[in-house]
């Protein structure tokens, strides 16, 4: 097990160690979030990298990553435990066979840890040998109200209650990490539970330190004109803005494809791996994917 990091400087090479490529602005709130114990909130478009740096933080320090992929719906009982109801019925039909357990003994045994079946928030609860384990809550913003305030009792104090057993509090806290999409508005009272942080789009030069990062095998100049275009398709009128997700995958196709740099007809017959909406893909294709890259390579030629 890994310690955790004891500076600023420390925390970024752990990540980058992990190919997590980041500004210092989030590798500090992530420095305190560790080092203070509190959990981090995530906000920012989809694909800029929020459920990643949870993934980068348990493999750096060597700690179990446990996920709870919230939805629509989304209740506590869900979220913490349910029984093993198949397991039950046969241990009630094998004690009914046999006539020997009493009703008392019974119900003591089916409503115990034998049959109880952990979901995400209760696995956080448990100690394990390699330490607290990372538990991420990704898009808490597809949740409702009541799920939030459940939530916001549990990560005050670290303790979910089951009913048939009692309460369970944490030896030790989970390492806790949000995320939302801000497809809604989350509560602030959750938010003040929490250390805020907006992750944005990265700069071009951030972007292609990631991409070299994620595709070694991509050249520096396709790199630099895969990511100018991104840039500019991310000042487009679209209905969903591609992330640095989109640009990684769109590297490795077009590195599949045996690509060394960007055609108009490359660029349209792969707008599939970057953008994830027909009409978003119809209005780039054709002369508007010409035009926006002859504007990225204009962007190149300046910076040059």
């Amino acid at each position: 097990m890994t310690q955790l990091p004891a500076s600023i400087d420390e925390t970024l090479g752990l990540l980058a160690g992990q190919n997590y490529i980041c500004g210092r602005d989030l590798g500090t709130v992530a420095y305190l979030s560790l080092t203070l114990g509190k959990p981090l909130f995530l906000e920012g478009e989809a694909g800029v990298g929020k459920t990643e740096i949870a993934k980068a933080i348990a493999a750096a320090l060597g700690r179990r990553l446990i996920r709870l992929q919230c939805y629509e719906g989304l209740d506590a009982a869900s979220a913490i435990y349910e029984w093993n109801f198949s397991a039950q019925m046969i241990a009630i039909r094998t004690a009914e066979a046999s006539g020997g357990a009493t009703r008392e003994d019974l119900q003591q045994e089916l409503f115990s840890e034998k049959y109880l079946i952990r979901r995400p928030l209760l696995e956080a609860m448990q100690p394990h040998a390699e330490g607290p384990p990372v538990l991420l809550i990704d898009e808490i913003d597809r949740t409702d109200e009541p799920f939030e305030a459940f939530l916001l009792e549990a990560l005050s104090d670290y303790q979910v209650s089951i009913p048939e057993l009692g309460t369970i509090k944490a030896a030790e806290p989970p390492i806790v990490i949000l995320t939302s999409n801000r497809t809604r508005e989350v509560h602030d009272a959750l938010k003040r539970r929490c250390l805020y942080h907006w992750v944005d789009y990265p700069t071009f030069a951030r972007e292609v330190e990631i991409l070299t990062t994620r595709v070694p095998e991509c050249t520096a100049a396709l790199s630099a004109e895969i990511v100018a275009f991104v840039q500019r398709l991310r000042g487009q009128d679209l209905f969903k803005n591609p992330g640095v997700a989109e640009t990684v995958d769109w590297a490795r196709c077009l590195i599949a494809l045996d690509a060394v740099s960007l055609s108009p007809e490359m660029v349209s017959d792969t707008l599939g791996a970057v953008l994830k909406y027909q009409d978003d893909i119809a209005k780039i294709a054709g002369s508007e994917a010409s035009r926006i890259l002859d504007d990225a390579r204009s962007d190149l030629h300046k910076a040059s």
